[in-house]
Order: C-alpha cells, then sequence, then structure tokens
C-alpha cells in the first residue's frame, strides 16, 4: 500500500513538474518571441504589409459550405491583421479585396459580396476602425466600382479620413497592370497639353499618377492558400518587396501565424540590388 502511494505521489509530482515546465517555457519563449520583433532597428521595421487574402472559397468548400460563406468567414482574420498591425506598429496595411478579373465570377456570389457582405461589414466595422484610428482607402479603378457601392465606399473614408494609427488600403476593382496602363494615359495626356515634361519623369514621379499613388512600396506580401504568383498585385510597388507564401487559407489566420510570417521577414537579407 506505501509502494502504491509513493507511486502515485511520484506520477502527480512529475505530471506537475512537466506542466510548470512547459509554462516556463511558454512564458519564456513568448516573451522572446516579442521581444525579438521590438528589438529590430526602426530603419529596418516594417513600414507596409501587403496581403493577397486567398483561400475563402476553398475554405468554405472543404466545409461543405456555399462559397460567400468562406468570404464572410474571411472578415475575422481581417480584424486579427488590423490589430496585428497596430501592435507591431505598421503604418500601412494593403489588402486584395477585389480585382479585375473577380468580375468573372458568378453573378449569384458578386451580388452577395456587393449587396450584403460590404454592408455587414460597414454596419459591424465603421465605429471600429474610427475609433482606432484607421484611415481607409480603396485604390482600384473607381468607374467600376458598383453603383450601389459608391455611396458607402465615400462614407468609409470621409469618416475615417483622419486616422492616424493605421491606414488601410482596400484594392477594390483592382489590377496591377492596368493600375500603370492607367498612369501612362494620364502621363500621356498631360504630355500632350504640355503640362508635363516626359525626359523629367522619374519613378517617384510615376508612382503620383497611380492609383494607390506614392505610399510606400511594400516590404513584406503574404499571399495564403498556397498559390506562389503576385496575381497583379501592386505589380509596380512590389519591385523589392519580399514574399511570404503561406500553405494555409485566409479564413484560418490568426495573430501567431502573422508573428511567424513576420519574424521570417526580419531574418531576410534585404540588399535591393546593391
Amino acid at each position: 500500500m506505501i509502494f502504491k502511494r509513493l507511486h502515485i505521489l511520484l506520477f502527480f509530482s512529475s505530471l506537475v513538474g512537466c506542466v510548470c515546465t512547459a509554462w516556463l517555457y511558454y512564458r519564456y519563449s513568448s516573451y522572446n518571441h516579442f521581444l525579438k520583433i521590438q528589438d529590430i532597428p526602426q530603419e529596418k521595421r516594417i513600414k507596409h504589409l501587403g496581403i493577397i487574402m486567398d483561400g475563402n472559397r476553398r475554405w468554405a468548400k472543404s466545409h461543405g459550405y456555399k462559397p460567400w460563406i468562406g468570404h464572410k468567414k474571411g472578415v475575422e482574420p481581417v480584424r486579427t491583421t488590423l490589430e496585428f498591425c497596430i501592435k507591431n506598429q505598421i503604418a500601412h496595411l494593403t489588402l486584395y479585396v477585389f480585382s479585375l478579373e473577380n468580375f468573372n465570377r458568378p453573378q449569384e456570389e458578386l451580388s452577395y459580396l456587393f449587396d450584403v457582405l460590404a454592408q455587414q461589414i460597414a454596419d459591424q466595422e465603421l465605429d471600429k476602425l474610427f475609433k482606432e484610428g484607421i484611415k481607409v482607402r480603396f485604390i482600384g479603378e473607381r468607374s467600376l466600382f458598383p453603383e450601389k457601392l459608391k455611396p458607402l465606399i465615400e462614407d468609409i473614408e470621409s469618416k475615417t479620413a483622419q486616422g492616424d494609427q493605421l491606414t488601410l488600403n482596400l484594392l477594390f476593382c483592382y489590377g496591377g497592370q492596368q493600375e500603370i496602363v492607367a498612369a501612362c494615359q494620364k502621363i500621356a495626356s498631360e504630355a500632350a497639353a504640355g503640362i508635363l515634361d516626359c525626359e523629367k519623369i522619374t519613378p517617384e514621379i510615376f508612382s503620383h499618377y497611380l492609383w494607390s499613388g506614392p505610399i510606400p512600396p511594400p516590404d513584406l506580401i503574404i499571399r495564403t492558400a498556397g498559390d506562389q504568383r503576385l496575381s497583379n498585385f501592386l505589380t509596380w510597388a512590389s519591385a523589392y518587396s519580399e514574399l511570404c507564401f503561406l500553405p494555409c487559407f485566409w479564413p484560418e489566420i490568426t495573430d501567431a501565424i502573422l508573428t511567424e510570417s513576420l519574424e521570417k521577414f526580419y531574418q531576410r537579407k534585404r540588399t535591393f540590388g546593391r
């Protein structure tokens, strides 16, 4: 009986020891995990994070849902990403919301995106964006913005215009190649009118003619769902961006995944051709 009790006592002592060791390791490693990011010199810290939010429909299919349920589920990680950027003092976040090619999707899916989900997001998130100092910009071919969404878009941009904590760029009705063509058309028009001397155009001047304007180029571009391509995402600005391709679907994104991606970014050496 004594040996049996001693055996039980040793078992529980060992169990408690393992739990305490695991807890201490978690605390210590998490602390270092946080410090590793915070100790990065200010001049090397990320200023602009771009994300290609891919895999909403595949996530829905894998769970037996309609495609638009995946889009609805994809709103949650957007909130996670906004909080992540503010926590890590990232000044610009660009999300690929809707490309020009996406107009080829089924009408039922487009109707849900434009009629239902957009209004739900505005109703539930606009006050949060305003209170948290998040400035929202919609970037894309504005002539193609659905008429029913234009008042909503203008309202969101107007109400968040003074945000100074984070600039959220939403690529909507957007294509990187089309953005460059549109910029060239503007330049050609001004040159023909004698407003602009084409021989004096620099990359910096050219960027002012883009839909996205002279925002800082994305330091890191993350794409979810496994595909390893940029799909017309900020074609001009991404010339020297670091790329990170994740296997998880966008609705599965967590703060931990984003943190790991950011730490890997800080381990890279960026030479910019030098």
